[in-house]
């Protein structure tokens, strides 16, 4: 079995990713309501550019 994107479903799944320190991926998706040196704004909520990667479908 992989474990390749296995989605967390429950709080004992996300809180064990939590405990243990495991990195894991977050999508948004939404339009680009502004850009700043340090963030992208999508959704009403600003992103982090160093801490993010962003894509777009093509």
């Amino acid at each position: 079995m992989t474990r390749f994107m296995k989605p967390l479903t429950s709080n004992v799944q996300l809180y064990t990713a939590q405990i243990e320190r495991v990195p894991i991926v977050v999508f948004v998706s939404g339009v680009i309501e502004d850009i700043t040196e340090v963030s992208v704004k999508i959704r009403g909520l600003h992103y982090m550019r160093a801490a993010c990667t962003f894509k777009y479908a093509s």
